[in-house]
């Protein structure tokens, strides 16, 4: 489905709420003045408060599993905001919830 491209300003969260950032902007294609982000490239997530019976098992990072399937930068898909990514080490998904709206991609 096409959706806003993502970029490195644009707010995502993991599933507890921890602020996920990207690890690996990509300079080749910029959105509102900023690098987009690519699929390949990991986020680093601090601020997790997950825990399991009083034990903290924080997300620690993110990896983009869904991108865009026509639009690619570098040979490889930009992530949009309907991407869907797994954090690791519990297997819950990043949520982004505000990026730029004036370039869509599929």
């Amino acid at each position: 489905m096409p959706g806003p491209l993502l970029h490195v300003g644009a707010s995502v969260l993991c599933a507890h709420g921890g602020t996920a950032n990207p690890t690996v902007p990509n300079p080749r294609v910029l959105v509102s003045g900023q690098p987009t982000v690519l699929m390949s490239g990991p986020y680093v997530i601090a601020g997790c408060p997950f825990n399991v019976s009083g034990s903290p098992v924080p997300c620690v990072t993110g990896q983009w599993v869904v991108a865009a399937t026509r639009v690619l930068s570098n040979g490889q898909p930009v992530v949009l905001m309907d991407s869907q990514a797994v954090c690791a080490p519990n297997g819950t998904p990043l949520l982004p919830v505000a990026a730029q709206t004036r370039v869509i991609g599929s």
